[in-house]
């Protein structure tokens, strides 16, 4: 089963289907970047973006990291 998720950027209503078990970890996620009860411009929404692909990169490095100890 889905869940649908709704955010308010630039003015206009955005609602995403995310599966059920996804769901509560993304609305924790979104509530710690965005204004989840009301409006957020697209610089908030950019500025989302990459953090969140700073913290992937930075689990990419750590995760490559592991690797090359398991290989040694």
């Amino acid at each position: 089963m889905s869940k649908k998720i709704g955010l308010h950027i630039g003015g206009r209503k955005f609602d995403v289907d995310v599966d059920e078990k996804f769901a509560p970890f993304l609305e924790h996620q979104m509530a710690k970047d965005f204004n989840v009860e009301g409006n957020n411009d697209l610089k908030v929404l950019l500025q989302a973006y990459v953090r969140k692909t700073h913290e992937l990169y930075v689990q990419e490095q750590k995760i490559d990291n592991i690797l090359k100890k398991i290989d040694e």
